[in-house]
């Protein structure tokens, strides 16, 4: 039994380099869709132009899972690597294809024992090396390329290929190498093999308790592919498919998934790549579903203790009753599901342990259930997935019973549980849970709280291989960095995370991250920018039911208007967030927003319904305790209040603000307070006022509402002075601004930043423009010249 070669896919970390072959490739692709062929190719733009054309229409749509075997991406280019291998030496073939077979899936480090086991003589890869297509390295072969690799495994013979494999299989004897060894004797094989098959998935269990989903899925595709029963087969299929989701092969994923019939992972993909209304549906039914089946194994006599013990094993960890839980890590689903998290030290006990695995799948259904109606902000949703958990007896997550909470206007309860939830949020813990932690510190107003929860969530993912949690967490941190006075590291990272989004198939995630863009892209004055990020991540929201982004995105809008003085414009879109719904609004950025809606609505005049807006915001504030959410709402009664009973309340809200962490805003309500002193003639703490809200929004690389500032200190008669001195790129550019004046300082073209920034290339030109404006300078010369004085 042999399987294809393929060879780890690039690091979702960060962009490659790109060539132009790849940036002239038509018809246009959607960004994700762009950005997986990249990957799929193994980094090789021929690859990548070959297998455009070969898509199908939903493929090129992003519809359907892109091929994952080679000689569907790129025949043309493996048919000319074969080639050259062929003329070759039989010898130097030979030694190839023992190293490309220990290279694949993943390394398993065994090649030159081999090579001494098989009596091998290594002089032949001289022929290789002279030829260009690999060299002796310290641990093996290195090969050109990853298609050349591919291509020096595929001209062996099947007979060879099982030999070379056997060979591995012999000498891989040490400790912890069992699964490697398992991994050789399954592609050994001749064919189908029950005991083979048993063999592999124990192998691959073993793999998954050590983090390697790589590992663990190559040899739960091969067992699959050994077994002779169906419903085995299929049952390894789905936890592959978990494997090379974890791993952030979303198109591998959803292939073996469309080959399998476990139904609940199809919802835990929609959610990030598909329809999040129609993931939710499915994740709820599937949560049912299980939760009826924990119930049937548990008999009718014992079945309501079963969900009762249940409940009381959850309760801590969503409604913290008891503080932090002492122990090992949470654990989200069954050790034998496909949602599995066996990350427990080993040997250690847990008093908490579920003793039924269907309802612990539920559970973490549930929770993912959960995330799909934050996504949406479908108020409707949030209350019937509240609603079924509490009929099936299951404490549901404390960010769900929270927000159905909120949503019925039960402030000082969703405040309880909210803070719940946020207290979950241990270092190495499940990252599930310390994501929702974090979103619920978010709701509560807990920026820094949030910030730690993310940041650990992204932690704990990484040491798990749970690649494609980490874009994930960041989606929420970008919220934090934000609001604590980070732009441009926010912004930074959130470019990151949005590479990483596409290159794993979380479009929707993507979507999240494009809108936060435009939120950042606001404050630090590319109106541009914010315009494409907003309209890309609008687009998307509207199509996937996405209420989170959509709101978001109208958000930053809303903000750019406000700062650039378009009062009318601010107010109507602002007005617009008091809906929510999937795809339109959400709850929580309707809160976020509510401040700035009072101050459109005050320059406009119009101030019937931002009363109302700002009395529910009030209730929120007084129930949540936040003492940023309390300075926003006296910022907001201040801009209601006439003439000088408005001094009172700015001072009260400057006051809370200094226990807050909301810097932004702390500088915004500096800049309102001291335009109010100085039409009230109070032209000294006017001058005070705004000369630190200007410092604030310089040194958040703020220009419009600095702008602001400057106007309303030149109405006072007041000096604005510039200080001159050094360059200082953090002062004078934005993050974004920063990293494309890098990349065009390493000779990267306009096009090829594009791609990497996920932007167009008018956008990137327009970017460059503002470089040499606000630097000084007319030419890439001068850039590069002044970037290298700087050490940049």
């Amino acid at each position: 039994m042999v399987t294809s070669v393929n060879p780890p896919p690039l690091p979702h970390i960060s962009p490659p380099q790109l060539t132009d072959a790849w940036q002239q490739l038509g018809p246009p692709l959607p960004e994700g869709v762009r950005v997986r062929v990249f990957c799929a190719a193994y980094g090789d733009p021929r690859a990548a132009a070959e297998l455009v054309p070969l898509l199908t229409e939903r493929q090129a749509a992003g519809l359907d899972p892109l091929p994952a075997e080679p000689a569907a991406l790129a025949p043309e280019l493996l048919r000319a690597h074969r080639r050259e291998i062929r003329a070759l030496p039989d010898d130097t073939r030979v030694l190839l294809l023992l190293a490309a077979a220990d290279q694949h899936p993943v390394q398993t480090h065994a090649f030159l024992r081999a090579v001494a086991a098989g009596g091998l003589d290594t002089r032949a890869l001289e022929a290789a090396e002279t030829a260009g297509i690999a060299h002796a390295g310290v641990s093996g072969v290195v090969f050109r390329d990853a298609w050349t690799r591919i291509a020096a495994y595929e001209c062996g013979s099947s007979a060879d290929r099982r030999d070379a494999h056997r060979l591995l299989a012999r000498v891989l004897h040490g400790a912890g190498e069992t699964p490697r060894r398992s991994w050789h004797r399954g592609a050994g094989a001749l064919g189908p093999s029950g005991r083979l098959a048993a063999e592999l998935g124990a192998a691959a269990n073993e793999a998954r308790e050590l983090g390697d989903h790589a590992l663990a899925g190559a040899l739960g595709e091969l067992a699959a592919a050994l077994s002779p029963d169906p419903r085995e087969r299929s049952r390894l299929l789905s936890r592959a498919a978990a494997d090379a989701w974890h791993r952030g092969a979303g198109d591998r994923a959803r292939g073996l998934v469309a080959a399998s019939d476990e139904s609940a992972l199809n919802g835990m993909l929609a959610l990030r790549s598909g329809n999040a209304t129609e993931a939710f549906d499915g994740l709820l039914t599937a949560a049912v579903r299980h939760a009826r089946a924990a119930l049937e194994q548990g008999g009718a006599g014992s079945a309501g203790s079963v969900l009762n013990r249940s409940a009381e094993d959850h309760r801590d960890e969503d409604h913290g009753d008891h503080g932090p839980r002492v122990g090992p890590p949470e654990r989200f689903g069954a050790s034998g599901g496909p949602f599995s998290y066996p990350y427990a030290p080993q040997g250690s006990q847990s008093s908490h342990a579920v003793p039924n695995p269907d309802l612990d799948i539920a559970v973490h259904l549930l929770a993912r259930a959960t995330e799909a109606a934050i996504y949406t902000g479908d108020l409707r949703r949030c209350r019937e997935a509240a609603t079924v958990a509490a009929r099936l007896g299951i404490i549901p997550p404390g960010t769900l019973a929270g927000l159905a909470a909120a949503v019925e206007g039960r402030y000082e309860d969703a405040r309880n549980l909210l803070k719940a939830a946020a207290g979950r949020c241990g270092p190495g813990g499940d990252p599930t849970l310390l994501i929702h932690s974090g979103i619920a510190s978010l709701l509560l107003g807990d920026h820094s709280g949030a910030e730690r929860a993310t940041v650990r969530a992204a932690a704990s993912a990484r040491a798990r291989g749970e690649t494609v949690t980490v874009p994930q967490a960041m989606e929420f941190r970008a919220y934090a960095d934000f609001w604590t006075g980070r732009p441009r590291a926010a912004e930074a990272a959130a470019a990151d995370a949005l590479w990483q989004a596409y290159a794993t198939g979380q479009d929707n995630g993507a979507c999240h991250l494009q809108a936060a863009l435009a939120m950042f892209a606001a404050v630090t004055g590319d109106g541009e920018v914010c315009r494409e990020r907003a309209e890309a991540a609008r687009t998307h929201a509207r199509a996937h039911g996405l209420g989170l982004p959509a709101a978001l995105a109208l958000w930053a809008l809303a903000l750019l208007d406000l700062s650039t003085g378009r009062f009318e414009s601010a107010a109507a879109r602002l007005r617009a967030l008091a809906g929510f719904g999937p795809g339109h609004g959400h709850r929580a950025i309707r809160h976020l927003a509510t401040p700035h809606y009072v101050e459109a609505a005050v320059r406009t005049g119009d101030t019937r319904v931002a009363r109302a807006a700002h009395a529910d915001y009030d209730r929120w504030a007084v129930a949540v305790r936040s003492a940023d959410d309390l300075a926003l709402s006296a910022r907001c009664r201040a801009l209601l209040a006439p003439g000088a009973e408005a001094v009172d309340h700015y001072r009260t809200a400057l006051d809370l603000h200094a226990h807050g962490t909301r810097d932004f805003e702390r500088a915004r309500t500096e800049l309102l307070f001291g335009s109010a002193l100085r039409r009230l003639r109070h032209r000294t703490e006017a001058r005070d006022r705004l000369h630190s809200a200007l410092e604030a929004f310089e040194t958040f690389g703020a220009p419009h509402c600095a702008t602001q500032a400057r106007a309303e200190l030149r109405a006072l008669g007041a000096p604005v002075t510039v200080v001159a001195g050094a360059v200082d790129f953090a002062a004078r550019l934005t993050a974004q601004q920063l990293m494309v004046a890098r990349m065009a300082a390493e000779g990267a073209t306009n096009r090829e930043i594009a791609v990497r920034l996920a932007l167009s290339p008018r956008t990137i030109d327009h970017h460059l423009r503002g470089v040499f404006s606000r630097l000084g300078i007319r030419s890439r010369i001068e850039l590069v010249r002044l970037l290298g004085e700087e050490g940049l």
